[in-house]
């Protein structure tokens, strides 16, 4: 069997296509219990975030398997096949492995060194216990995942690579000022009482916020994270519980929101966000986009601005007094009155006294443009003489940007699918950051020279793992091989009690003995020696050959290999797996 990992996230498709991929809790469930019914896989668990959705299962073959992961993926998503495929990436043995000890890590999150992955990878594991899916492999590997992801964070300092998304999606927010002190004293409604929403509601507890209010479709989910954070001992934080339905009069309240629920529809709408800024200011948001659109510098003022102020004149002196035919007053700054913008939209027999002109005989023209000017003209009057005009070419007007206000309502939106519109951007007064924002903004974050020690922290137990993996492979062979050889010494035992029936038993133990030592020292070497050889990468073949070699039984070794796993029930693996405690 081989693991192998199908999946999507945020380095390989779109936040779109995320977004609608999303799984809901019982889709997610459904989708792993479908897996295990499937033919190919014997084993599997999900890893579903906000920017990720990898299903990871035990295969007995490849491409039947991506073939069946693919198609379940689909099929429990609701995104088609075919316009899911192009974002799917696979991952197979090593590299499977290698994957997951790169996200347990925080190497393939949004904000590289990020550590809540670790608690989703747990969460995963979890689920895959309870639903009796998960056996020895997958157990394993995930295991060893979060030990890994405390061993990079422990022994590096890949947290100062990055920050967690909900202290990013802050920074993002506070646009360059210290996260402290752009929060200090604000009011906060956070959505949600998750596992992301309550992160998001202790940072900004000790960011300095003065107030936070909890709002879930649990009221008593919502109410526990308030005491929690007012019961707090290292914050001062006012912390109180509403209803869902209190969210848009909080708003009005409020300084900034952040929102991560389940919810497979938005929860604030951009009529709802325009709604709180006018709670908040008193002002309708489009009556703040008229001011905005009349103020200095922006695109509208320009319209109504008459043409001759848009348009500088050319400069005095050159004109009609050099003799050229052209009314100058109608060219456009910044070109060659001897190019192609002086000459656009001009008939034929007037290019044909521009080209001469051009040519020669003129004062005070530019020498430097003279010979490429009359070469373009000659050009255009071949074009001219066959289309009857020179086609326009104006040079595009610059366009304004005007500044946007002031922010009076700042907006996280940590969801995925979003909980809030990705309309209320545009609605003055507001500022919202959002998957796809953090997205774009964390690609050009600075990579911290721990991240290289990180990856080889993953590469040595990538290492290990697949080792004790392969090593693992050919211990059910070994054990076949040595029940094998206690079975020929008992049975030779029992033939040499027949022949010599007068043997007594202190003899017949010593005998018994001396022929068991003679076993083990032939078989020690060789087994030994077998396991180190099966540990290296390509060693899995050594199996077949101590199986061939000694012809040991199929059915005897597949016994043996049930009874290490524990296939034969995952409930007992499962409970064993448990009996160890968390990692």
């Amino acid at each position: 069997m081989s693991l192998l990992v199908v999946g999507l996230s945020h380095r390989s498709a779109p936040v779109s296509v995320l977004e609608r991929a999303s799984l809901s809790a019982d889709a997610q469930v459904k989708l792993v219990q479908d897996t295990v019914a499937a033919e190919p896989a014997t084993e599997a668990a999900l890893l579903a975030t906000c920017n990720r959705i990898e299903l990871y299962a035990d295969v007995d073959k490849f491409h039947a398997g991506v073939a069946e992961l693919s198609t379940l993926l689909a099929q429990h998503s609701g995104v088609g096949l075919d316009e899911l495929t192009p974002y799917l990436y696979v991952h197979y043995e090593d590299r499977a492995v290698h994957h997951l000890f790169s996200v347990a890590c925080g190497l393939d999150s949004m904000v590289v060194g990020e550590g809540q992955i670790l608690g989703q990878i747990k969460d995963s594991l979890a689920r895959a216990q309870d639903l009796h899916t998960a056996g020895r492999l997958l157990n394993d590997l995930f295991q060893q995942a979060l030990r890994v992801g405390k061993r990079a964070h422990s022994e590096t300092g890949i947290d100062r690579a990055g920050q967690s998304l909900v202290t990013f999606g802050l920074e993002q927010l506070a646009a360059g000022a210290p996260v402290g002190r752009w929060a200090h004293g604000k009011k906060a409604v956070v959505i949600g009482a998750g596992s992301m929403s309550s992160l998001a509601a202790a940072t900004l507890a000790r960011a300095g916020v003065a107030e936070i209010v909890v709002a879930n479709r649990t009221q008593d989910r919502a109410e526990r994270l308030a005491r929690i954070l007012t019961e707090g001992d290292d914050t001062d934080v006012h912390a109180r519980a509403v209803p869902m339905a209190h969210v848009a009069g909080e708003l009005t309240r409020a300084d900034l929101a952040v929102s991560c629920t389940g919810a497979t529809g938005l929860v604030l709408t951009a009529e709802q966000v325009a709604a709180a800024v006018e709670g908040r200011t008193g002002r309708a948001a489009a009556d703040l986009a008229d001011e905005l659109a009349a103020a200095p510098g922006s695109a509208a003022e320009d319209i109504r601005k008459p043409a001759d102020a848009q348009t500088p004149l050319p400069p005095a002196g050159v004109g009609a007094e050099d003799g050229s035919p052209l009314d100058l007053s109608a060219v456009q700054p910044g070109f060659s009155v001897m190019g192609e913008a002086a000459v656009a939209g001009m008939d034929a027999a007037t290019l044909e006294q521009h080209a001469t002109w051009a040519a020669g005989g003129a004062v005070d023209r530019r020498e430097q443009n003279r010979e490429a000017d009359a070469e373009l003209i000659g050009a255009l009057a071949a074009t001219a003489a066959t289309v009857g005009r020179v086609p326009e070419h104006r040079r595009p007007e610059p366009v304004a940007v005007a500044a946007r206000p002031a922010p009076v309502l700042f907006l996280l939106d940590l969801a995925m699918p979003r909980d809030i519109d990705a309309a209320a951007h545009r609605l003055p007064g507001v500022r919202l950051v959002d998957i796809e924002s953090l997205a774009d903004a964390s690609a050009d974050a600075p990579m911290a020279a721990d991240v290289d020690q990180v990856r080889r922290i993953v590469s040595d137990e990538v290492a290990a793992f697949g080792a004790a993996l392969r090593a693992a492979h050919i211990t059910p062979t070994v054990v076949a091989l040595r029940t094998m050889a206690a079975d020929v010494v008992a049975g030779e035992m029992a033939r040499l009690e027949g022949r010599l029936p007068a043997l007594d038993a202190k003899h017949r133990a010593e005998i018994t003995q001396t022929v068991k030592r003679v076993v083990d020292k032939l078989l020690h070497a060789p087994t030994v020696r077998v396991k180190q050889l099966a540990a290296e990468p390509g060693g899995a073949g050594y199996a077949d050959a101590l199986r061939t070699l000694f012809d040991l039984d199929p059915e005897t070794v597949a016994a043996v290999s049930r009874a290490e796993d524990g296939t034969e029930t995952n409930d007992q693996y499962d409970q064993s797996a448990k009996n160890r405690g968390p990692v």
